[in-house]
């Protein structure tokens, strides 16, 4: 991980100068304020700012809800029952603001994520550090003979290396071509924002990207999940951290219904009952694809 001196000088004075607030203020949430959470080989994490609690959603709720919800006996039974019956707009009223460094390649992936405010470094007006993601030895694997989007074995021996003193050699090569086009030491050169689009996708970038709790779960029940691209995932399992100090009541319910349950379609159902009633039933007498009769077989095993 690496932060400028004057990322860190920034960190240290916020740190040492707390200001007392009349806000609602989520204990969990304040240790990880400011501190960096090494992610990859040259990227973090770190919280810059947050707004509310659990205690901000069950309010929301009950003022959206009124009587409605004062069967509920507590706090903790609102926030499930709002998480099991998919009533978002509470989890809205929580928000936080993330400083994120992450190869470019991974940022394109996660800004399909459209439902938060992002400002990116930008390469037009700066230049860009010489740091680009190297993936471990063991991140190195062939394309998946059964999924198209996904990795099979891991590479071995002459071709691990191979692959990778590529990955090597060709970021330091644009990196090279970069600086040697840039306009300065005297020579015309290109505008910077030219230049940049020499560089390689698994150069560093950095944003702000700031959202809501309701959306926060979308992205972390997609990029979370084991089947997530794993340059992606690392950084969501770092950013589930943070939030499941911040709000734990909406993120225990989050992991029961969102992370550890499942969606079955009308005809999983279906199936279902006729299995429960002793009936055999096979791939092809369940109206199933393949590809539907094997996720369905991977949550019942």
């Amino acid at each position: 991980m690496t932060l400028s001196a004057e990322q860190q000088a920034e960190i240290d004075a916020a740190r040492a100068n707390p200001q007392p607030t009349l806000r609602a203020v989520a204990p969990g949430m304040e240790k990880h304020l400011y501190t960096a959470q090494p992610v990859l080989d040259h990227g973090f994490v770190r919280a810059i700012d947050y707004m509310g609690d659990d205690a901000a959603i069950v309010q929301a709720a009950r003022v959206s809800y009124g009587a409605g919800t004062k069967h509920v006996s507590n706090d903790e039974g609102l926030i499930r029952y709002l998480m099991r019956h998919w009533h978002s707009t509470p989890f809205e009223m929580c928000e936080i603001k993330l400083h994120v460094k992450l190869p470019v390649f991974v940022a394109r992936q996660w800004i399909r994520h459209r439902t938060a405010n992002v400002n990116e470094y930008s390469a037009r007006y700066s230049i860009l550090d010489r740091e680009f993601y190297i993936p471990e030895p063991a991140q190195l694997a062939a394309q998946s003979t059964v999924n198209n989007q996904g990795r099979g074995a891991v590479l071995e021996g002459a071709e691990a290396a191979r692959v990778l003193a590529l990955l090597k050699s060709d970021a330091a090569q644009m990196y090279d071509h970069y600086e040697e086009m840039l306009s300065q030491d005297d020579q015309q050169g290109l505008a910077r924002e030219l230049a940049r689009m020499n560089l390689p996708m698994n150069i560093y970038t950095q944003w702000y990207w700031k959202t809501d709790l309701h959306n926060l779960f979308h992205f972390l029940r997609l990029r979370a999940d084991a089947h997530a691209q794993y340059e992606i995932r690392v950084y969501a399992e770092a950013i589930a951290a943070m939030v499941a100090d911040w709000v734990p009541l909406a993120f225990g319910a989050f992991e029961d219904y969102r992370m550890g349950g499942v969606t079955l379609s009308g005809k999983a159902i279906d199936v279902l009952k006729r299995m429960l009633k002793g009936e055999e039933v096979t791939r092809e007498s369940s109206g199933m694809s393949i590809g539907e009769w094997r996720e369905f077989k991977g949550v019942w095993k």
